[in-house]
């Protein structure tokens, strides 16, 4: 703890306002993306489906983040979850978890750019984000089918916010399109 506290920077009213404006901006952009994805698209990939939810925190490692999950259900044996983070500071994270029984060719990932993350420790962001980092590549057939994955890949995001929307929609379908249930 510093000895003497930042008045200059707890005075700074632009600097709230400006990431409480991104804050929001974020929020907008997660609506919309579980907006363009009807409940009943999401059951058709995965009959159990909860649905879309949006939670937000500040403290993730001392940063604020916001959460979209889509499909929401974390059963380690026959679960599946679509989740983007948000995660002021360090970027945009697409996480697709499936539970031992949820059968989808890790080729379909690898080929997207997925790097396979722990499933030892599936909802911990920041390590997902510590194993990818230090990881250059992703082998071809990492895992036995017959164990949960995690798939966990930075998005990149620039330029206007229909454009963002775009990159994130365009994201989530690849995985939707690659449909088990059919």
């Amino acid at each position: 703890m510093k000895e003497e506290l930042d008045f200059n920077l707890w005075l700074d009213k632009t600097l709230v306002q400006r990431q409480n404006q991104l804050k929001a901006d974020f929020l907008n952009l997660f609506e919309q993306v579980g907006n363009a994805f009807p409940n009943s698209e999401l059951s058709y990939f995965f009959p159990k489906s909860r649905g879309k939810k949006i939670s937000k925190g500040n403290q993730l490692l001392g940063f604020p983040y916001l959460v979209l999950d889509l499909i929401r259900d974390f059963d380690l044996d026959s679960g599946c979850n679509f989740r983007l983070v948000s995660w002021f500071g360090h970027g945009l994270y697409f996480c697709v978890f499936l539970g031992k029984k949820m059968l989808l060719p890790d080729q379909l990932f690898v080929e997207n750019k997925f790097q396979l993350g722990r499933n030892d420790l599936p909802w911990d962001l920041a390590a997902q984000v510590d194993r990818i980092q230090a990881r250059t590549s992703t082998p071809n057939y990492p895992q036995k089918q017959t164990e949960s994955r995690l798939w966990v890949k930075e998005i990149t995001l620039e330029g206007s916010h229909e454009k963002c929307l775009q990159v994130i929609v365009d994201e989530v379908k690849k995985i939707l399109l690659a449909n088990p249930t059919r």
